[in-house]
């Protein structure tokens, strides 16, 4: 295969054609509806997770945004009273996600970006700043075996959605869904090289 082959990106999952994941897509649809909110630094990283994330799910979009001011649509959604919002955010107020059946359908916002980014989204935005915070289950180990994580418990998009999808709704297929995230990451270590892999990374672990 060409250079300017190898160059060439998939138009559904945008990885290079010669690392194409879409293969390794499902299409899920589970009751909770997912919002991912994108910092638009995040939008050309190679790693992109968001994307994988939501393409993975029928009932999932992804926003890609600093300001929700340029989105009343959504804005009025969150607010929406007769829909179950909340925020996937380690907060300081934050409570653990558990099921819950008030008769609403719900929604979880999760914010993708650095935690930099993704707290300058919350302080940018007060709609964010009025929904519910919930957090994940202490203890959880991310499979991002290349990213040295910032705070212990940090997982990459992907992989908070499935986790929190799996603690909503008892029998999700999350290893379904974090397929292509897991190829993605082989993909990665084997174009690095193993012995640099194990030296950048193993060796902190």
């Amino acid at each position: 295969m060409s250079q300017a082959s190898r160059r060439q990106r998939c138009a559904a999952c945008f990885r290079p054609l010669s690392h194409c994941l879409c293969h390794l897509i499902p299409r899920l649809w589970p009751d909770t509806q997912l919002l991912v909110i994108q910092h638009p630094d995040e939008t050309s990283h190679a790693l992109n997770t968001a994307r994988l994330l939501v393409s993975g799910l029928v009932n999932a979009h992804l926003l890609i945004t600093e300001s929700l001011d340029e989105h009343p649509q959504w804005v009025a959604r969150l607010s929406d009273a007769s829909w179950r919002n909340e925020l996937l955010f380690p907060g300081a107020d934050a409570v653990e996600l558990v099921p819950a059946n008030d008769g609403r359908p719900r929604r979880l916002v999760l914010l993708d970006g650095t935690w930099r980014k993704a707290r300058k989204l919350l302080y940018l935005n007060p709609v964010l700043q009025a929904l519910p915070q919930v957090r994940l289950a202490d203890g959880l180990v991310s499979r991002y075996r290349i990213r040295k994580v910032p705070v212990p418990g940090a997982l990459a998009t992907i992989e908070a959605g499935a986790e929190a999808l799996s603690v909503l709704h008892p029998g999700f297929a999350r290893e379904q869904l974090l397929a292509p995230f897991d190829a993605l990451i082989e993909g990665q270590i084997q174009a690095m090289g193993e012995l640099r892999y194990l030296h950048n990374y193993r060796s902190n672990s």
